[in-house]
């Protein structure tokens, strides 16, 4: 509910910039892990909540990089 609440009030900041993006990506990163270890009941398989982890941090870092390509030039 925290990490929720914490979304809605960064979308309530006036957006853009480094700060905001990577923000957005870390709440984004430990919902997720919320979600895959909690919900989908990963705690218990440490090889597939390994898998999944790292999947979901290459896919926000990916995420990272598109969304700093443009603040770059």
């Amino acid at each position: 509910m925290a990490l929720s609440l914490g979304s809605t009030a960064l979308s309530l900041l006036p957006q853009g910039g480094w700060a905001f993006g990577i923000a957005v990506l870390v709440l984004a990163f430990v919902k997720a892990r919320v979600i895959l270890l909690d919900y989908l009941n990963l705690r218990g398989a440490p090889s597939w909540r390994g898998g999944f982890v790292f999947a979901t941090a290459v896919t926000l870092l990916v995420f990272l990089g598109l969304y700093a390509a443009p603040l770059m030039s």
